[in-house]
């Protein structure tokens, strides 16, 4: 069987490998019984490599390894983890051009933001190197004289991980990096779309030390692989990014053990644009928050909501942007926007169109399926929504805008909260007081405050309501995979100590 760290060194990298083996207790080796799983190019329906068919058997051998590995793991030193992670970013920024070339083929989006998300992959075992190593207890006052109070910082213990396929490198080491900062061993299911691009930063992370058994990847039936992580009373946490409808589940199924979960689940982010908005940055803005991956991510703006003095021209002018960009292959050059994932991506991002213009929206440009073919959908602009269509209700996760309008901050602000999710949304207005006001009145785990961009390692990514629990990234991130630990002592000094002092 071959493994994913050969021939890593040559262009043609992503290209040579089979990837029919998976990563348990530092070896690489198939599905107990032999089978494996085709992952497709969703860009052109290639067949690009076949995966292990894991089960139930083999994540309960890997949860064992990273059982049996936790002990060791976690009394080394805090700076020598850190050397490890250290040395795992630095791998992967050295092969940043293969697993970018990799992601694209596995996951379609244009090869540009498959660079930038192999950066941001290496940003988070960079900070974790070091954050790992400013984890600390404290020392709380004491009721009597005789006793002190000490508070530990201590590893949960084994993890279970399960990434999503929309950014299959970054969330890979989003999740491992603090993990394995902390002290916390590993068991990951990477999504079955994408699992490539996991077992490639598995391999150069064993390449850069991390031990046997610290790090698992392995490649499956999701069901099983996720029902099995959940029942485990050997896995202490479980961290999820996905759909909500999925999150439900498997917190339901951790309710036995009383796990620990980490949950980055579905969004509906509102963008609001307020009558004082710069109104060049806003539609620059909500170019790149909706469009970039396709629309494929969970901080994605969903609905936009715009002030009617500013709605006719912010409508023309962002059509008119949107219009002029390039759909195609992510391998080609000049290309804005890839293909959507699979067929039940495109199908509902169609549905969402066709019920809006049911109900009375206007189509200002696309609106259907790309001239490409295959899982294409075009870029999408729609005029005149209404709060009770489902391009509003729902996530699309698709190159679909859709616009509304609002008269006053108020209207603004309930209809941004009009949603059960409330992960990310965006501001847009140069009036300071109305800022403050509006952020912290949207229902969201994040802002946007005069820009489209929030995703960074240094800040806590996370949402509200039924967009999860929990961070991820910054120093908060970290804390997910810590248990504090109580100590009293008591008897540290005698009436003859004092009297003699």
């Amino acid at each position: 069987m071959s493994t994913p760290t050969s021939d890593m060194s040559t262009p043609e990298y992503e290209e040579s490998l089979l990837y029919d083996t998976c990563l348990v207790d530092g070896e690489w080796r198939g599905a107990d019984d032999g089978r494996t799983f085709a992952v497709t190019d969703p860009a052109t329906g290639e067949v690009i490599a076949s995966v292990p068919l894991m089960s139930t058997a083999e994540t309960e051998t890997a949860i064992r390894a990273a059982e049996a590995a936790f002990g060791p793991w976690r009394t080394r030193t805090a700076k020598d983890r850190a050397a490890i992670l250290s040395r795992w970013a630095a791998q992967l920024l050295e092969h940043r051009e293969q697993l970018a070339r990799l992601l694209t083929r596995e996951q379609g989006k244009p090869l540009a933001e498959a660079r930038g998300e192999i950066a941001y992959a290496a940003s988070f075992l960079t900070f974790y190197a070091a954050e790992g190593e400013r984890v600390r207890g404290e020392v709380i006052p004491a009721p009597a004289q005789e006793s002190r109070i000490v508070v530990l910082r201590q590893p949960i213990g084994v993890v279970g991980c399960i990434t999503p396929w929309n950014l299959p490198a970054a969330m890979v080491t989003r999740k491992a990096a603090p993990a394995l900062a902390a002290g916390c061993t590993v068991v990951m299911k990477p999504a079955e779309q994408t699992p490539l691009s996991a077992l490639a930063i598995a391999a150069l992370g064993r390449r850069a030390g991390v031990p046997p058994g610290v790090l698992n990847v392995i490649t499956g039936d999701a069901p099983s692989i996720g029902r099995t992580l959940c029942d485990s009373p050997a896995v202490r946490l479980l961290s999820f990014t996905g759909s909500t409808e999925v999150g439900r589940l498997l917190a339901a199924q951790c309710a036995p053990t009383v796990k620990k979960l980490s949950l980055e689940l579905g969004g509906n982010a509102p963008f609001l644009v307020f009558p004082d908005a710069d109104l060049d940055a806003a539609v620059d803005a909500a170019v790149l928050s909706k469009f970039r991956h396709s629309g494929q991510t969970c901080v994605c703006t969903n609905r936009f909501l715009v002030h009617d003095d500013l709605y006719p021209e912010f409508t023309e002018r962002f059509a008119d942007r949107v219009g002029k960009l390039t759909v195609g292959r992510g391998d080609q050059q000049g290309v804005d926007v890839g293909p959507l994932i699979d067929q039940d991506g495109l199908a509902k991002a169609a549905a969402h169109v066709a019920d809006a213009v049911a109900q009375g929206a206007e189509v200002l440009v696309g609106g259907g399926r790309h001239r490409e073919g295959g899982t294409f959908f075009e870029p999408t602009v729609l005029r005149g929504v209404t709060p009770g269509m489902r391009v509003m209700r729902e996530e699309t996760f698709g190159p679909v805008a859709a616009v509304a309008s609002f008269r006053t901050e108020r209207e603004a602000v309930d209809l941004a909260n009009d949603s059960r999710s409330g992960l990310a949304g965006y501001v847009f207005t140069r009036d300071l007081a109305r800022a403050w006001r509006v952020t912290e009145a949207l229902e969201v785990g994040m802002v946007g405050l005069n820009t489209g961009f929030l995703s960074v390692e240094t800040a806590p990514f996370g949402g509200v309501k039924e967009s999860g629990l929990g961070r991820e990234g910054s120093h908060h991130g970290i804390e997910e995979f810590l248990e504090l630990k109580f100590w009293h002592i008591g008897g540290l000094s005698s009436p003859d100590a004092a009297a003699t002092s």
